[in-house]
């Protein structure tokens, strides 16, 4: 006679779990899998709302979703919203929307660029990060700026995402000239000068008549003459979903507050829902305050709503990390502290919450992601397969929100 194991009950749901998780994702038995969930009030209007939407945009292929994750360097790097971007699109081929906004970081020297599209600039260029205690020129949303002068400078940028594409013939380029600088872009057999110049909001629009995946932004300076650049859109008028990453290393919550053409820039995106990631940097020290931490958060939601109180917010929890204290890497407690806001903060702002530090064990997990190649040595930024594998992970939890919202 066969003998039958009989499992507990929520042993058989664990296992299931796993099962379903490793047809995508790669299993560790580190990860607590069953965590992987949006967290939100199943009430809530906004959250309900983009959900809505969402299934509304994939039933009738009309409108777009204007997604706009904001953070510091793990957004910079580009890996992981890349990865959460992919997904998206691989899910809806048919509803590819415009890239949207980017920065040419490594126009200037030591800043790391995003692999999903490449900038080359020969002359590199002055930075400008709203870390830094003076800023040259008023920064906006993307909270950083590269400044040419003097001289004719060139920025190359080519889209490089194989899975997805990108092909753009309208083009957004902000940034200013005390000088009066026009900027322009060379196409490979021409170049266009701006079709529409709005001083007041520093835009430059270029409609190229035909989609391309590279070109060349022109900064004819000459001697004296100075242009800033702090940001570029990429649109195609296609609908479908944009996702927009707007990261800067080293930022904090405050750094973005001190940003002055925050919300002028971010009318151009209209979001409908942000996925705040900022918190890592605030979290680092010896001395976080929580309350300040929450209050500094509201105040950059208030800024969001003031160009669309409809929006969605999304609070992605500090990762685990560890602190280099003589030598030794110590674990950071601050972010078990930092939760417990972003669970405030999605609570204050009708949001949800994509409990990241859960997700990847808890306290001193990062240790673990380090020892499996997961996390650099500094066990505060993840290799690049962390971060897909953390890309993946946020999907999957986004995905299953709308799932569950569609069997209502």
């Amino acid at each position: 006679m066969k003998k039958y194991i009989l499992l507990p009950f929520f042993a058989l749901i664990v296992l299931f779990l796993q099962q379903s998780v490793a047809q995508d994702i790669p299993y560790y038995k580190f990860i607590r899998y069953s965590a992987n969930v949006l967290h939100y009030d199943s009430a809530s209007p906004s959250i309900n709302r983009l959900l809505n939407r969402w299934e509304r945009l994939q039933t009738t292929h009309q409108g777009n979703i204007s997604i706009v994750h904001i953070g510091g360097s793990h957004v910079q790097a580009g890996s992981l919203t890349n990865a959460v971007r992919c997904n998206i699109m691989a899910d809806n081929p048919d509803l590819v929307g415009p890239r949207g906004m980017i920065f040419p970081y490594s126009a200037a020297a030591k800043c790391n660029n995003p692999a999903d599209y490449r900038v080359h600039c020969p002359q590199k260029m002055i930075l400008t990060r709203n870390v830094y205690k003076d800023h040259t020129y008023p920064l906006g949303l993307c909270g950083i700026a590269v400044t040419a002068s003097d001289t004719l400078t060139e920025i190359a940028i080519k889209l490089n995402e194989p899975r997805v594409d990108y092909a753009t013939n309208r083009i957004i380029l902000l940034g200013h000239s005390d000088q009066g600088v026009v900027p322009r872009l060379r196409l490979e057999n021409r170049e266009v000068y701006p079709s529409y110049i709005d001083n007041r909001t520093d835009r430059y629009l270029f409609n190229l008549g035909q989609t391309v995946d590279s070109f060349c932004i022109v900064l004819p300076c000459r001697e004296g003459d100075m242009f800033s650049v702090t940001g570029i859109l990429l649109d195609n008028r296609q609908a479908g979903f944009s996702y927009h990453s707007i990261g800067v290393n080293g930022a904090s919550v405050p750094d973005y507050l001190r940003c002055r053409n925050f919300v002028r820039d971010l009318r151009l995106l209209h979001p409908d829902v942000v996925i705040f990631g900022i918190g890592i940097n605030d979290a680092s020290g010896t001395n976080f305050d929580t309350a300040a931490f929450r209050q500094n958060y509201l105040q950059l939601v208030d800024s969001v709503r003031a160009v669309n109180p409809d929006c969605a917010f999304i609070f992605v929890t500090n990762n685990d990390s560890f602190r280099k204290v003589k030598r030794r890497y110590n674990v950071n407690n601050n972010g078990a502290l930092a939760r417990e806001v972003f669970y405030r903060l999605a609570h204050d702002t009708d949001g949800a919450v994509w409990d990241q530090f859960e997700v990847m064990g808890g306290l001193k997990s990062m240790n673990t992601w380090y020892k499996n190649g997961l996390a650099q040595k500094d066990r505060v930024h993840f290799t690049s397969a962390g971060y897909q594998l953390v890309g993946d992970l946020f999907y999957q939890a986004l995905n299953d929100a709308l799932k569950k919202n569609r069997s209502k």
